[in-house]
């Protein structure tokens, strides 16, 4: 029946809605407290008055109002102090219910990813994952060592220049200048022949001692 007279308040609402009454009429107790402290200085000044001027009769009549006002005022402060509790509890209850939907949807949530969530299916991927990482691996170790084996030939092409170039400079011949004095050497062999045969007898011994060496170590690095 709750149709007929308008739409049904949720929980949320109905805390909502208290808990604006419930400020409100904090709101109306602290005006009256305030109105009631100021008619007590207005009290104290009259009684004071009237004391001075020997009106006992009236310092007893306002001396008892007073009396009552503070009384009220003590009051006005305790009811407020209650209200305040029962809105902090309102305030507690719309954070509880607040955070009792969160879990809900929460729990929907997961219970909906859960139901989703196939064990076997997800071995299954953890195990294809696997294999083609293990796969992926070792293709990438079959291309690496393709490339070094690709470029090892270029490598043991440049070492060998260098033993070569560094087996020549230790025998102190340099191959670019043996080609371009060869023909001179052949022209002054005969001159230096006349002047010194000894040495010259010498001489080509060792060149022929450097010659065979040479050959030798050539002869080594193309066998490596």
């Amino acid at each position: 029946m709750s149709f007929l007279f308008g739409k049904r308040k949720t929980p949320a609402e109905l805390l909502r809605e208290n808990k604006r009454m419930l400020d409100k009429s904090i709101r109306e107790i602290e005006r009256e407290r305030q109105g009631l402290q100021t008619q007590e200085k207005k009290l104290i000044a009259e009684i004071k008055k009237s004391a001075k001027q020997g009106q006992m009769g009236a310092v007893k009549v306002m001396a008892k109002d007073l009396i009552r006002t503070r009384h009220q005022i003590e009051k006005f402060y305790k009811l407020k102090s209650q209200l305040q509790g029962v809105s902090l509890r309102i305030q507690t209850l719309k954070s509880t219910q607040a955070m009792g939907e969160a879990m809900k949807g929460v729990t929907k949530a997961m219970g909906q990813m859960n139901r989703q969530m196939n064990l076997p299916s997800l071995q299954k991927i953890m195990q294809e994952f696997e294999r083609q990482n293990e796969k992926m691996e070792l293709t990438s170790e079959v291309m690496a060592d393709a490339i070094d084996d690709a470029l090892e030939g270029d490598e043991e092409e440049e070492e060998t220049e260098e033993l070569v170039s560094q087996v020549l400079d230790e025998i102190g011949i340099d191959i670019n200048n043996e080609l371009v004095n060869a023909p001179s050497a052949a022209v002054a062999a005969p001159a230096a022949k006349n002047k010194v045969p000894q040495a010259e007898a010498t001489a080509g011994t060792d060149d022929g001692g450097i010659d065979s060496d040479l050959q030798a170590r050539l002869d080594n690095l193309r066998r490596m």
